[in-house]
């Protein structure tokens, strides 16, 4: 176990605290067996490293990630109970979705070591429910998402804008806290500023990585498939990359890749919560996974400019933009009467040249602009939205 403390210590050594993710302040870190998931790439190993930095002794912490080499010959639990009985009291497993039987190793490690904190993060198709261990009951989960145009400006720019709420930007769009040169800035954000490792260098080979790691790995393993059924994953999110947004017609879809008609809403499924697409529900049934699905979208606008080779459609940019930021805190629906409703509120989304006309007859509807810099009376600047977290 020395080479794992040695690991550990080193990974908590090097990494920088001078910024935090925004679900950093929002989990409860009191509780015994916390999972943080999301897609790859948007900072849950720096996020936890930061927390073990932060606030616990490293001498009583140990770190690990669960496709070490180590693991090929022994247990988590295992070592678990090694790790106890030197007085460790903090375990945390990154990449979890990677160990065999996660789920048991979890559950005897949870139930025989009381006094043992467990965090571990995972992929976010990720089901603590599937498997033979039911977590449910045991674990607290946080997703996370990649970064907000907020968190974008303070990482990457060193500029501090406060947190918004939706009632705030709503109503009282002419007096949102201002940014020099707003517009500029969210158009590199629209770019390359969702993925925190935006900063470093090659980021377009390292989202392709992403990309196909999710799809071709991650999805697969998750959902028993096999490698061929990978490939068509890639195909239906090429499909969709180049629709603006995509309508599914489950039939024509089933036809271009010679699968059954009745597993491309799995597949869509898979891929929402792997964090490659957004699927856009109808108002009636706007849970997530029930009701009719209206529009499917590339989860964020770095996906849709990297996969979109040629001129991407700037309405489905913005849309998607929207969707991806405001169902962090809300719950996001289709419109009858715009594109998007949010509780009792509709919102239409558009350039700087968009009419209130499609809103004129909705009582409590807002136009949102691409391209202004603020707001005024209902019309409202899609940046704002980018402030909520």
């Amino acid at each position: 176990m020395d080479a794992l403390f040695e690991y550990s210590n080193r990974l908590i050594a090097g990494v920088s605290t001078s910024f935090t993710r925004y679900l950093y302040d929002q989990i409860n870190w009191k509780n015994r067996l916390i999972g943080i998931v999301g897609p790859r790439g948007v900072g849950k190993t720096t996020l936890v490293l930061q927390y073990i930095k932060n606030h616990l002794d490293p001498r009583h912490t140990l770190y690990v990630t669960a496709d070490d080499f180590y693991f090929a010959k022994h247990r988590l639990s295992e070592v678990a109970s090694n790790f106890v009985k030197f007085g460790g009291t903090h375990f945390i497993i990154d990449e979890i979705h990677k160990y065999p039987d996660w789920s048991n190793e979890l559950k005897l490690i949870y139930d025989y070591h009381t006094n043992l904190q467990l965090i571990f993060t995972g992929s976010s198709v990720l089901d603590i429910k599937k498997g033979s261990a039911d977590l449910s009951r045991r674990a607290v989960l946080y997703p996370m998402q990649g970064l907000s145009f907020r968190e974008y400006l303070l990482l990457f720019h060193k500029i501090e804008v406060p947190k918004l709420t939706l009632e705030e930007i709503v109503t009282r769009p002419s007096s949102v806290i201002s940014v020099s040169h707003p517009l500029l800035l969210f158009a590199d954000y629209l770019k390359t500023g969702y993925y925190p490792f935006a900063l470093e260098p090659d980021f377009d080979i390292k989202l392709f990585q992403v990309i196909n790691q999710t799809l071709e790995s991650d999805i697969p393993v998750y959902a028993d498939m096999n490698v061929s059924t990978g490939r068509k994953l890639k195909q239906l999110m090429a499909i969709v990359a180049e629709s603006v947004p995509f309508k599914p017609n489950m039939s024509k879809i089933a036809e271009i890749l010679s699968i059954s008609r009745n597993n491309i809403s799995d597949y869509l499924l898979y891929m929402e919560e792997a964090g490659m697409l957004l699927q856009l529900r109808d108002e009636t049934h706007g849970i997530r996974g029930l009701g009719k699905v209206n529009k499917v979208y590339l989860d964020n606008t770095n996906l849709v400019y990297n996969l979109a080779y040629e001129n991407p459609n700037k309405g489905n940019i913005r849309e998607t933009f929207f969707l991806n930021q405001l169902r962090v805190h809300h719950q996001v629906v289709a419109s009858k009467n715009a594109d998007f409703k949010i509780g009792t509120m509709d919102f239409e989304i558009g350039g700087k040249n968009k009419s209130l006309k499609q809103i004129k007859t909705v009582g409590n509807g807002y136009v949102v602009k691409d391209d202004i810099e603020s707001g005024f009376l209902n019309t409202i600047p899609l940046w704002y939205f980018g402030l909520m977290y």
